[in-house]
């Protein structure tokens, strides 16, 4: 029996391996969705926006490393996944979009609702085309999927609304034939490499995402270079834990001293599986060496001395290789390779871990230094945001999704939430976007049920998609929902006063966020007293279902950066100054 050209595209994803498809229904997507209804194995889900049907299936992507899905009906259907699928693209993650689109005798007429969709998507996917016959299939589906998993993007693939239901004439399988190569560098590059290595006397390594599958390989680089290894924030979730004694921690805004000072203590820096892409806290003059899969990310950040376009795990075992036939440690040195840079490196670590877990204590106030501490920052006594991370550190799974919105809860998260053992992280920490933890942690929620997922809110993300609240109500996921309520655009009252500027525009009339999702038939937890912070989180984590955890937390709260400027320092001294005076009867204009 012939197919339709819906039947094909959902055979087609069914054999894929794609067991939900997130989006809102209507329109041209209905012959679609019916066929989706009707098939074993593979779920439609309703969201309430399609900005978070994107963020869901671009999370699913990045966790599993295969295909997610979305879709958006006609015009403002496909508009509103933007900056989800901006958020996928810039993740890498592999994401296929079926977009919907007028009927096809009706494109170019400036119909109702029409929208182009090839323009719209240009710069977000690495592939997007229109369907214009049924006989174009599957030809042109294979086509999108492998540009989505071969380039790791966006696809987007559209179809008129009158096509859905027609009959293909000439019918066959779809083929992927979707098998990753795993690429090295020449060898002459390793060669010299190599040899930059061993006349070094100082290495640190940066970390990022790319080289998680290669955990073990970077360990046994660290520990011949006797290195320390500063991560960024998407290595986390695979290079922490008390099992990797090289890791110094998160070095940018959101870092401690400790990598900072490993980067710049350095004389050679190794970059693997990063595009880190703060260059003011690249130290200057050093020899740096850079593994990347991809060849356009060498040197577009610091300049490098030797570049490697490779998968990090041959890439790096290579270098083993190569550093077995060099001496292990600059001439002079009696063979044996100064660990005193790592050793250096781990005592600033642990002495700043030790200073954040006192800051983290919920008791920390109630002491001399913390009482006079909260005269200057706290003098609402509200709950300390570094207790409620570290709560939820010492509470979740060893094996917990977590997802964090962009702003504080990612800098709470990074500094306090370690992510050990199968623990998993993301957030949209290339785009920056708000509003993407819920969305995410959504997503990941359907990879698997019975699996700890807890997404770190601000409270401005959280209300900006706050109706697919209704979605983890609906499809009765037990995502866990920790809000960072400190009535603020956090971030930029940070950056507002870093700048000398006073506290404008961020204020947030929040309502009780607990009892919102209460009204929604979610459970909902609000603390106001730091007593009452570790009982809360237990309670949320151990009951089932969803639950909003709502934590009124300082407003006031100072993330001190890795390496703090003069600049920074007398800007919020100046900003305080200005907030005060306003204070004594000056409108806000909040």
């Amino acid at each position: 029996m012939t197919r339709t050209v819906a039947r094909v595209i959902v055979d087609a994803l069914s054999e894929l391996g794609v067991r939900q498809v997130f989006g809102v229904v209507g329109d041209a997507l209905n012959p679609l969705t019916d066929v989706i209804r009707t098939t074993e194995g593979i779920e439609w889900v309703g969201c309430r926006h399609e900005e978070a049907a994107a963020f869901a299936a671009s999370a699913q992507s990045q966790l599993t490393q295969t295909l997610g899905v979305c879709m958006g009906t006609v015009g403002p259907g496909s508009v509103h996944l933007l900056n989800g699928l901006y958020d996928a693209a810039k993740s890498h993650a592999p994401v296929l979009v079926i977009a919907g689109q007028v009927p096809l005798a009706e494109l170019g007429s400036d119909y109702f609702q029409e929208v182009d969709n090839d323009a719209l998507f240009s710069d977000v996917a690495v592939f997007r085309a229109t369907l214009t016959s049924p006989d174009q299939l599957p030809r042109m589906l294979e086509t999108a999927v492998r540009h989505a998993l071969g380039r790791k993007g966006v696809a987007v693939l559209t179809v008129p609304g009158d096509l859905g239901e027609r009959e293909l004439t000439a019918d066959r399988p779809a083929r992927f034939s979707l098998n990753p190569p795993v690429s090295r560098p020449d060898e002459s590059a390793v060669r010299r490499a190599a040899e930059l290595l061993a006349r070094s006397e100082r290495v640190t390594l940066l970390v990022g995402e790319g080289a998680r599958t290669a955990r073990e390989d970077v360990l046994t680089l660290a520990d011949r270079l006797a290195a320390p290894m500063v991560l960024t924030l998407k290595a986390k979730a695979g290079f922490e834990g008390d099992d990797n004694p090289f890791q110094v921690g998160q070095t940018g805004l959101i870092g401690n001293p400790a990598a900072a000072a490993a980067l710049q203590d350095a004389d050679t820096l190794v970059l693997l599986g990063t595009d880190f892409p703060y260059r003011d806290w690249y130290p200057e003059g050093r020899t740096v060496i850079q593994v990347d899969t991809e060849a356009t990310h060498i040197g577009r950040r610091v300049p490098v001395d030797a570049g490697l376009v490779g998968d990090t795990g041959a890439t790096v075992r290579d270098l083993l290789g190569n550093l077995a036939a060099a001496p292990a440690a600059p001439a002079g040195s009696g063979g044996a390779r100064d660990r005193s840079h790592l050793e250096k490196a781990r005592a600033r670590f642990d002495k700043w871990r030790t200073g954040q877990a006192r800051l983290a204590d919920p008791s920390h106030d109630k002491g001399v230094v913390g009482r006079v501490r909260s005269a200057l920052d706290n003098r609402a006594h509200d709950i300390r945001p570094e207790a409620l991370a570290a709560a939820v550190d010492r509470i979740a799974a060893d094996d917990a999704v977590f997802t964090s919105d962009t702003g504080m809860a990612t800098v709470w998260l990074s500094r306090f939430v370690e992510m050990r053992g199968e623990r998993r992280l993301i957030g949209s920490y290339n785009l920056g976007s708000m509003a993407n933890a819920m969305p995410q942690a959504l997503g990941a929620q359907f990879l698997d049920r019975e699996r700890q997922v807890v997404a770190f809110c601000g409270d401005g993300g959280l209300s900006m998609l706050l109706g697919d609240l209704m979605t983890l109500k609906t499809y009765r996921l037990p995502v866990k929902l920790v809000v960072f309520d400190n009535r603020r655009l956090g971030m930029v009252k940070l950056e507002q006063e870093q700048s000398g500027l006073p506290e404008f525009g961020t204020v947030l009339d929040n309502p009780d966020f607990a009892a919102v999702a209460e009204a929604m038939g979610i459970t909902g937890i609000r603390v106001t007293e730091p007593a009452d912070v570790e009982s809360a989180v237990r309670r949320a984590l151990r009951s089932p279902g969803p639950v909003l955890l709502d934590v009124l937390t300082n407003p006031d709260e100072i993330a001190v950066p890795a390496k703090p400027t003069v600049e920074q320092g007398w800007g919020f001294a100046v900003a305080k100054m200005k907030e005060v005076v306003r204070s004594h009867g000056e409108p806000s204009g909040d």
